[in-house]
């Protein structure tokens, strides 16, 4: 990187920069006039020089030139003015100028924040591009917390100073230059004052900041180790509580905050000691021109007129010599900010560019062995890992790494998926050394999957297809103005440098993973999840999925065809009693109380149980059906029955994942609130006492809770009054609650509850898992597998893949790896997670599925269990960073040797 930020500035904005200090120069014509026009007018319409005779006229506006050789040129004659209408035309022309002034700082600020702005997105891509060519190597040092602090703040400061960096020492010196030479114009010994208090201030103060400079890096400094020692706290919260350090963890941010503390008081000191000596130089000038300007005066040496120029000028010349000095500390202070960026992101072994070109045309098939030839891997800690290995994997073969944890096969499998850079040898296809291929060819024909999984903030499919987004393939469609937008926003990016990718085009390429376009990536997507034995986690995510009803309306739509055949199913099966269905004039046993009141659902957050207790229709109908102390003793009974059973356990008891109607923290306010009101009765309760108590009711599910709270006479009184609530609905209630309806979709419902229209019979244990399996068969012979598996997918997966378990994370990365269709799939023990079984199924699975492909890929398995090792047609035996045994499975039987004691 450029060690220079000026030079970095003015190589890539040095058009910009001229244009806008041409603009500079123009404006300084206009900013003398201003100092000027005061003298005329104090000594001339106001104290009457030129006016002495009564009715006596000036000429305004005479322009003429006299050009050598050509003569002279009478462009204006001017206007003969009176003393009054001179003094209104010079006004006027002060007018004018101030406005012009203003106009050109406007513009020329505007300029400098544009041309900032864009240098600031220059610089953060430059940076993000070099961490994104990083070594693999680098990222074991670096914290990702600092690197994102330096990006996202460290940097901010050059983008404002880029637009100040020759602009703002060209204007503040042009003005403050202009005034001083219209102040020695004026009276020669004030100039020199003034101009000798410029140079102090010139000297001494820059000098006095160095120390602010010294100061601010080792601020800078510590506030990004700060974030880095917060982003691993984050990291690590597990290990932290783990092992009781959490005030390990406060001592030594209170001791990193106690170090920033001192050094930014320091700071603060230091800053405002300069801050009090450049006032005070400042305000001293004042104070002379007022005693010898007016010494000068009072001799005839110095009129009004240029006494008032001369204060008027160095009025505005304190500000841009303020500035100024400002803005060379900014430079300095910028300069080191960027010294320490530069030294951070300036990484040997730096990926070339050429290695990640974009390229949209589809990457050529591997057709050559992969070849690894004296291979030599060294750690961190300088241990060789792996020692000088050989070993040539062909096209379709399937290999089998086996041997210990750290017995080097991991370790070429991450060589052979250019995770580890070899030390010594190479890995070579077709004699071309690995890492000199682009990644356009390697990233998209040779897949790797490993235990270690991340997975970005999105949805699952976002995340599944990832391995498929390489270039923009399909444009976006756009209408008139979001093209135009476009159109401007592709020309801003060329100006700062950016590529000219547009993110809202379609980058999944489908051909790639073996489908034609977005309609059938589900039927490839499908075998790819069976095989990773993921499917049915997809579908559990989206039965428990609200539906996008415009997104999804090919299922939506036929609803009520879903329905008919689950109740078909469940007849042919003689399950009639799994599933209780909704019934406008029947009481569901198998759903709350609440929602047998509604005969709908709350749209959350709108609505909520609290609030829909607290409503004043829903309190009135409470009134006249005479439900309000029916259900007030019902929720005083669940209250004292939930209070008695749970108020000894702890908050993290798995019974309170069963205890729908009150969390652990609401046992001991609503212990104190039965302590007030026992045996008081419902008129004692205040309003919000009765609401708090009968929220508990629209809860409970006589099945599931089994209080023995719920009569056939208060069933049928709730069933009354779900019919009398419908028939006058207030419009505030009707927007935030939905009616259930057997002919429409319910979009406030999950997908299984608008499936089922009903609810599942709490008394049969093993009824979900039935349900589950049914549902899954009747999408299937409806096909609309597709339409499930697209709602699942739509799952978001939370930051860094955190909401789907461990398993269903070594499954999805093993299944975006798959999906790709690579010639070499390298995985790297990428079920650890799974027992031996699982992983056992999932391997056959997936050799099997890859063996009727028609591309038949080489696969290199590194293997947690060795008796796996039979699925594959060569096994590599790694012993301490050593191959010491390959061949057949039967082969290294037969030979007695490492391999037999693996398996013994």
């Amino acid at each position: 990187m450029e060690k220079s930020l000026a030079r970095y500035i003015w190589s890539n904005t040095r058009l910009e920069q001229i244009w806008i200090l041409t603009i500079v120069a123009a404006s300084m014509i206009p900013y003398f006039l201003s100092f000027d026009l005061p003298k005329q007018i104090v000594n001339g319409p106001i104290q009457g020089k030129g006016f002495e005779r009564p009715g006596q006229t000036q000429t305004f506006m005479h322009i003429s030139f006299d050009v050598p050789l050509l003569g002279h040129f009478e462009v204006f004659q001017g206007l003969q003015l009176t003393r009054f209408w001179m003094l209104i035309a010079l006004s006027l022309v002060f007018l004018a100028l101030v406005i012009l002034n203003g106009l050109f700082k406007l513009y020329i600020n505007t300029y400098k924040g544009r041309l900032g702005e864009r240098m600031l997105r220059r610089i953060r891509f430059e940076l993000i591009d070099r961490v994104l060519r990083f070594p693999p190597a680098h990222f074991k040092r670096v914290k990702p917390a600092e690197i994102a602090t330096m990006i996202k703040d460290e940097v901010e400061p050059m983008g404002g100073f880029t637009g100040d960096a020759f602009v703002q020492p060209a204007l503040l010196g042009g003005q403050a230059i202009t005034a001083l030479v219209f102040i020695i114009m004026q009276n020669f010994w004030l100039g020199m004052i003034a101009a000798g208090i410029v140079a102090v201030q010139a000297v001494v103060i820059p000098r006095m900041r160095k120390r602010l400079l010294e100061l601010g890096r080792q601020r800078q400094l510590t506030a990004r180790e700060l974030s880095g020692r917060v982003g691993e706290i984050v990291e690590g919260i597990g290990t932290i509580h783990a092992n009781d350090t959490t005030n390990l963890e406060r001592a030594d941010i209170a001791y990193r905050l106690g170090l920033i503390f001192s050094i930014r008081y320091d700071l603060y000191q230091w800053k405002f000691l300069v801050k009090f000596i450049n006032n005070f130089l400042a305000q001293v000038t004042p104070f002379l021109f007022y005693s010898i300007g007016g010494f000068f005066a009072l001799q005839g040496r110095l009129d009004i007129g240029q006494l008032v120029a001369v204060i008027n000028a160095y009025k505005d010349l304190p500000g841009p010599l303020k500035e100024l000095i400002d803005w060379d500390q900014s430079r300095q202070d910028v300069q080191v900010k960027y010294n320490q960026v530069v030294e951070q992101f300036s990484v040997d072994g730096l990926i070339e560019p050429k290695i990640q070109v974009i390229s949209p045309a589809p990457a050529g098939r591997i057709t050559h062995p992969l070849v690894a030839t004296n291979l030599t891997v060294i750690d961190d800690s300088g241990a060789r890992v792996l020692d000088h290995v050989s070993v040539e994997i062909h096209p379709g073969e399937t290999v089998a790494i086996v041997g210990d944890s750290g017995a080097g096969g991991e370790y070429l499998a991450e060589a052979l998926g250019r995770l580890v850079w070899p030390d010594t040898g190479r890995i070579s296809i077709d004699g071309r050394d690995l890492l000199e291929l682009p990644e356009s060819l390697t990233g998209r024909r040779i897949a790797y999957a490993s235990s270690d999984t991340f997975f970005f903030h999105g949805t699952l499919r976002n995340n599944l297809l990832y391995g498929l987004k390489h270039a923009p393939l399909t444009a976006a469609d756009y209408d008139d103005e979001a093209a135009t937008k476009l159109k401007w926003q592709m020309a801003e990016a060329r100006r700062a440098g950016n590529p000219e990718l547009d993110l809202s085009s379609d980058w999944v390429d489908y051909g790639a993973a073996g489908a034609t376009g977005p309609d059938d990536i589900y039927s490839v997507i499908r075998p790819v999840l069976d095989a990773v034995a993921m499917s049915q986690d997809i579908l559990d995510m989206a039965l428990r999925s609200n539906v996008d009803t415009t997104a999804h309306d090919d299922l939506t739509s036929r609803i009520v065809e879903l329905r008919q055949a689950l109740r078909v199913r469940l007849q042919e099966e003689n399950l009639d009693g799994l599933v209780v269905p909704f019934e406008f004039d029947t009481y569901n046993p198998q759903a709350t109380v609440g929602e047998n009141l509604l005969f709908g659902t709350l749209k959350r957050p709108l609505m909520t149980n609290r609030k829909l207790a607290a409503h004043p229709y829903f309190q009135k109908l409470f009134t006249d059906t005479g439900l309000e102390t029916d259900l007030y003793d019902m929720g005083l009974e669940i209250a004292e029955n939930a209070v008695e059973l749970f108020t000894d356990l702890p908050p993290d008891h798995p019974f309170f994942q069963q205890l729908t109607f009150m969390t652990a923290e609401d046992i001991p306010t609503y212990e104190a609130l039965l302590q007030k009101l026992n045996g008081k009765g419902f008129s004692a309760a205040t309003p919000d006492e009765r609401v708090a108590i009968i929220r508990l009711s629209f809860s409970y599910i006589e099945p599931r809770h089994r209080f023995g709270l719920l009569t056939q006479t208060l069933m049928d009184k709730i069933v009354k009054a779900r019919a009398k609530f419908h028939e006058h609905i207030p419009a505030d209630l009707a927007r935030v609650i939905e009616r259930y309806d057997p002919e429409r979709f319910t979009a406030s419902a999950t997908l299984m509850d608008n499936v089922l229209f009903g609810r599942i019979a709490h008394q049969q244990a093993d009824a979900p898992e039935r349900i589950h399996t049914i549902l899954y068969d009747v999408f299937e012979r409806l096909g609309m597998q597709d339409s499930v598996l697209s709602i699942g997918l739509d799952f978001d997966v939370g930051s860094g893949g955190k909401r789907l378990t461990n398993v269903q994370r070594q499954k999805l990365n093993l299944g975006r790896a798959l999906l790709k269709r690579a010639d070499y799939i390298i995985c790297n023990r990428p079920l650890p997670a799974l027992d031996h079984r699982v992983q056992d199924q999932i391997a056959r699975a997936v050799l099997t599925g890859l063996d009727r492909s028609e591309y038949a890929p080489a696969v290199v398995w590194v293997l947690s269990n060795p008796g796996f090792a039979e699925l594959f047609d060569r096994v590599l035996v790694f012993d301490r960073g050593s191959l010491v045994e390959s061949g057949t499975s039967t082969d290294l039987l037969e030979k007695n040797g490492m391999f037999k004691e693996l398996l013994s």
